[in-house]
């Protein structure tokens, strides 16, 4: 049943000086003037987590033209956009004055330089919904019922009249952040018939302003990205028209030069350019392949049943390289199985920095070739795959290096930083390994293995903690909350957005309780969690209807499975590879 923003101010003038239960009279759907509020949950306290509401205004109120979320990359851009301006204008109209513990907070998450897909707005042919989070002022534990009609019968009608109605947004910018939006994805859907796995436009601007904000450098000491002409790239956009910039092709790619010249920045930006960017990042047009995955080693971690062959066998313990399980890996047992579960779930392009790779997974030189025979060591350098990699299974890597120069042998480009400028040097680098060969061998033996197929079992998945049944919750960008265990994401570098871990941790709920089957492997399993997604949306994640959430590639959800130390696998007997 409805009722009216009248009987909302009436039923809280009612409770005003109650117990603060006395709230959860007010739960329930009121009808404004040119709005619905729904009030899903109200707290139990004013300490406690927030009470979640949702504003719904008819697209008939809201005015937003049929052209600003006509295809999938402007709505979403339109959402991200709008959730900025909400986010804003809460800020504006919170009062933490108003009592006590979160008494006066209105608030929805404020999205950072990237253009990703919330649950905090929802955009449909006959409305727009905003879903945030509102602090029923208190004091003490009394209700303060005047304070709360102030709150929404006042502030909140007049947020979403400058957050979600067309007429009053500043149109010129909403539809310089959709056409960004646009552009961005046209662009990216262009690099596989430009045989490129990433692009960087001219006039790019790629430092950030420290480790804790992603904001772009400024200053006179900024310098703009400018392609070399030897790989400088012209598209034509729909709306930047035609733009210049470096094309990164396929194959191997070599990004080396001094310290502090920019190398680790451009593959920061490449990273990133799996995300559509704001207008003003700097970035707005770095885009690389979707499927790029940054890879690392991380000592400590655990790996379920991984078919690590490719880089590492014969192990002295008789472990099963081909379903190989430790709860403590090494740096170098750790990067072989970020590899390879990267691959397993569809990666095309693999990113590395040598700074964050163990040594002895990247490269064995001649001089250590001759002291430890091979039959000594169980390693295969990455060195010695990634041509591999390139040529029978179409996987591009990129590689900033600062201290081997044996990978020139193995390299298709080779890219300088100087001065944060970039030269194309694949020609120098070439004669370089020609003019002073290293004497080193090629350790592959035979192809790549084909892989053993993980079969992930449900009940190896706990999400109970205590009395609750479902326990889930994300710590920031460094953890996933899911059950007693606590999943380590510090390593997965992609996560750019609380709700992405958040949203990753309810996935592995909706993974355990209707995809993980007999028989489904770990690809099928997390491709049938994202294809739930695209036809359902985030909502799918969570019957509460909240604002928690942002979407999140398969590879990060693959990585937080891999990562739960509880994770059992069943292994099967090799298949070959996914075409």
């Amino acid at each position: 049943m409805a009722y009216t923003s009248a009987d909302l101010q009436r039923q809280l003038q009612r409770i005003d000086g109650k117990g603060y239960p006395a709230y959860k009279d007010i739960r329930g759907v009121y009808m404004f003037d040119d709005f619905t509020l729904f009030i899903d949950h109200v707290q139990g306290d004013p300490f406690a987590a927030p009470s979640r509401l949702r504003a719904r205004v008819p697209m008939s109120a809201a005015g937003f033209p049929p052209d600003a979320y006509a295809n999938r990359s402007r709505e979403i851009a339109l959402r991200d956009f709008l959730a900025r301006a909400f986010s804003a204008a809460c800020r504006s109209f919170s009062d933490r004055g108003r009592g006590s513990g979160k008494s006066g907070l209105m608030a929805m998450d404020m999205p950072g330089q990237e253009i990703l897909e919330r649950s905090s707005i929802v955009i449909t042919d006959e409305y727009v919904e905003a879903r945030f989070v509102a602090g029923l002022p208190a004091h003490g534990r009394r209700v303060l019922g005047r304070q709360a009609a102030a709150m929404l019968c006042e502030d909140v009608p007049k947020i979403v009249d400058a957050a979600l109605k067309y007429a009053h947004l500043n149109r010129q910018a909403l539809a310089h952040h959709l056409d960004t939006a646009e552009d961005a994805d046209t662009l990216r859907g262009r690099l596989a018939s430009l045989r490129l796995v990433a692009f960087v436009a001219d006039g790019s601007i790629l430092p950030r302003r420290s480790g804790v904000d992603d904001r772009p450098l400024q200053g006179e000491t900024v310098v703009p990205f400018r392609s070399p002409d030897s790989l400088r790239v012209e598209v034509d956009l729909p709306h930047r028209g035609r733009v210049s910039g470096m094309g990164i092709p396929t194959g191997v790619t070599l990004i080396v030069g001094g310290g502090y010249h920019g190398k680790s920045t451009l593959l920061l930006a490449l990273e990133r350019g799996v995300y559509n960017h704001i207008p003003g990042d700097g970035r707005e047009l770095v885009v690389t392949n979707p499927t790029a995955v940054k890879i690392r080693a991380e000592d400590g971690r655990s790996v379920e049943g991984v078919d690590i062959r490719p880089f590492i066998n014969n192990l002295p313990n008789h472990a099963d390289a081909a379903a190989f399980r430790t709860d403590n890996a090494s740096g170098s047992t750790s990067q072989a199985a970020n590899i390879i579960e990267a691959l397993e779930v569809g990666a095309q392009v693999l990113l590395l920095d040598e700074d964050t790779c163990a040594t002895n997974m990247m490269i064995r030189d001649a001089r250590m070739q001759a002291l430890v025979e091979k039959s000594g060591e169980p390693i295969t350098p990455f060195i010695d795959r990634v041509r591999q990699l390139s040529e029978e299974m179409g996987v591009s890597s990129i590689l900033v290096l600062g201290g081997s120069g044996d990978y020139f042998d193995v390299a298709d480009t080779v890219i300088r930083m100087d001065s944060y400028l970039p030269r194309d040097v694949t020609a120098e680098a070439k004669a370089i390994a020609a003019a002073h060969p290293t004497g080193r061998r090629q350790e592959v033996a035979g192809a790549w293995p084909a892989p053993t197929p993980r079969v992930p079992l449900a009940e190896s998945l706990n999400p109970r903690k205590g009395r609750r049944e479902v326990s889930i919750k994300g710590r920031a960008l460094r953890a996933v909350l899911f059950g007693t265990e606590e999943i380590d994401m510090t390593a997965v570098a992609q996560l750019v957005d609380e709700g992405q871990v958040r949203a990753i941790g309810q996935a592995l709920n909706l993974a355990r309780e209707r995809f993980m089957r007999p028989g489904q492997t770990v690809p099928q399993v997390i491709a049938a969690v994202m294809e739930a997604i695209a036809r359902h949306g985030l909502d799918i994640l969570d019957p509460r209807q909240t604002g928690d959430y942002v979407a999140f590639r398969p590879y990060e959800l693959a990585a937080a499975l891999n990562r739960l130390r509880s994770l059992r696998v069943e292994v099967g007997p090799a298949l070959k590879t996914p075409g």
